[in-house]
């Protein structure tokens, strides 16, 4: 058995953790994308997009993590390849 299989449940914890952290980057984005200038509004909406680039960089991070566990070798699983055995000369 592989090891997604055996922690689906924090698998898919985990991927729905990166959607979630996604989402919020992209809300974020859409904040940035969508702001005006209204009354003392001075910073121009730049914190918008620095969260926006800081969740998208953490939802990368997990989603390297998460995946990288499907690329793990499972030590159960290991297939020992032994030479044969020596043949006998026969005199």
């Amino acid at each position: 058995m592989s090891y997604a299989r055996k922690n689906l449940k924090n698998v898919v914890g985990s991927l729905v953790l990166m959607s979630t952290i996604a989402a919020i980057s992209m809300w974020q984005f859409y904040k940035y994308a969508s702001f005006t200038n209204g009354a003392g509004a001075s910073e121009g909406g730049t914190s918008h997009l620095v969260w926006s680039i800081v969740f998208a960089a953490a939802a990368c991070g997990i989603g390297f993590l998460v995946f990288s566990v499907f690329l793990q070798h499972d030590r159960d699983d290991e297939l020992h390849i032994t030479s044969p055995p020596r043949r006998r000369k026969i005199a």
